[in-house]
């Protein structure tokens, strides 16, 4: 018999992470890597855990990652927006602790494009009053 598996997929800046959560112990497993070898800061393993301790189901469900695009950061906030996703197919009971701690919407921030006449999205060329 084919074992249970639950899809989230998380988005923020320019990360995407594809979520699959299984039964199991609570090991996270990022790009077949451990979590704790995969990202140099505790803080963003601590982002990651956020939905599975909202709900109350850490330790229940292994997560398997696959991520890219983007820096660590929006990395592990790609992965909790994609876990509270895999954890709200798993039991639709889970949407009001999810949706209060804020954890399925997705974050808008984006990088600004750069303008033409500038140096940067903002920066302005140098002024010279002469």
């Amino acid at each position: 018999m084919a074992q249970v598996q639950y899809y989230g997929t998380g988005r923020r800046k320019s990360s995407t992470a594809r979520v699959r959560l299984v039964p199991g112990t609570g090991n996270v497993t990022i790009n077949g890597r451990d979590a704790k070898d995969y990202f140099p800061y505790e803080t963003q393993i601590l982002i990651l855990n956020q939905p599975l301790q909202a709900t109350e189901t850490q330790g229940t469900y292994d997560v398997i990652v696959n991520v890219h695009g983007g820096g660590f950061t929006g990395q592990a906030g790609a992965i909790r927006h994609g876990i509270a996703r895999a954890l709200l197919e798993a039991d639709p009971g889970y949407r009001s602790a999810l949706k209060s701690a804020g954890f399925l919407t997705r974050d808008p921030r984006m990088k600004e494009r750069k303008k033409y006449g500038l140096k940067g999205a903002r920066r302005a060329p140098q002024f010279s009053k002469r």
